[in-house]
């Protein structure tokens, strides 16, 4: 089950944050980004969350919040419910049906 809204909280620069927002638009998922070094409140959320640090990105998607930091696309994958790829599969020798 895809989540209804997603919120991405990122910060300028943070190569995983680029990594997820890329991942996420390829695969059409929309999202709001917030960038905790211009929002106060969203930094403190973020710290508290993940134990004082400012890990990035942070996602709060129906209530439920995760780090995804080092980037890993099947977490990804898992937490909102998406199907990997055609292409993701064919690259790992999945079998792949019509």
């Amino acid at each position: 089950m895809k989540p209804e809204d997603i919120r991405m909280y990122t910060r300028v620069g943070c190569e995983d944050s680029n990594a997820a927002r890329d991942f996420l638009e390829k695969q059409g998922v929309p999202f709001e980004e917030v960038d905790i070094d211009t929002n106060p409140v969203a930094l403190e959320f973020v710290m508290s969350v993940n134990e004082g640090k400012q890990r990035t990105p942070t996602f709060e998607a129906d209530g439920h919040t995760f780090h995804c930091s080092p980037f890993d696309r099947q977490k990804l994958v898992r937490e909102f419910g998406l199907q990997r790829t055609v292409a993701a599969r064919k690259r790992r020798g999945g079998r792949v049906r019509d």
